[in-house]
């Protein structure tokens, strides 16, 4: 066999592979729902505590954004799961996971450092869960949510990178 036949097959198999694991990562509506509800609501947990905690008047007025277009976001989660009647997890059960999701951050001088590097790290996988789910998704509801929420995300990183970049 040829070195460009052998070079092609290689290629197809990889391609085969990750179109599986696509597949294999692709979350159904309802998970979707209830885990980037899980992860919004740790978001603003951590945002409000951060806001509490903080003197520093740029991670105040980051955490306002943050609190803001997470809890937006949240609400047309809800509004979706409604229009297409998923079987959504209870209130207390996505609680109880964005309480495990939380981030631990420690008080004192720090606490605007491991806040800022805690906000790039889970903001970062938000947008790689939407990402995934508006290329693997065939509801259009959930499609548009993510076209919507990315350049928000986009710019809750930009924005958490400068923090992290300045303490």
């Amino acid at each position: 066999m040829s070195r460009m036949a052998t070079r092609l097959r290689h290629i197809s198999f990889a391609t085969l592979l990750g179109l599986f694991a696509t597949q294999a990562f692709a979350q159904s509506p309802a998970e979707f729902i209830n885990d980037a509800s899980a992860k919004g609501m740790a978001d603003i947990e951590a945002s409000r505590l951060a806001h509490q905690k903080t003197e520093s008047k740029e991670v105040k007025d980051y955490t306002i954004v943050v609190i803001n277009d997470r809890t937006t976001a949240n609400q047309h989660l809800a509004k979706i799961a409604k229009q297409l009647d998923l079987p959504v997890a209870p209130r207390e059960e996505v609680v109880d996971k964005a309480k495990t999701l939380m981030p631990e951050v420690q008080d004192g001088a720090s606490f605007d450092q491991a806040y800022a590097a805690s906000q790039v790290k889970t903001t970062e996988e938000a947008i790689q869960q939407l990402q995934q789910q508006a290329q693997s998704t065939e509801v259009p509801e959930i499609k548009a949510f993510a076209e919507e929420t990315l350049p928000k995300l986009q710019n809750h990183l930009q924005m958490a990178r400068a923090l992290q970049a300045s303490r």
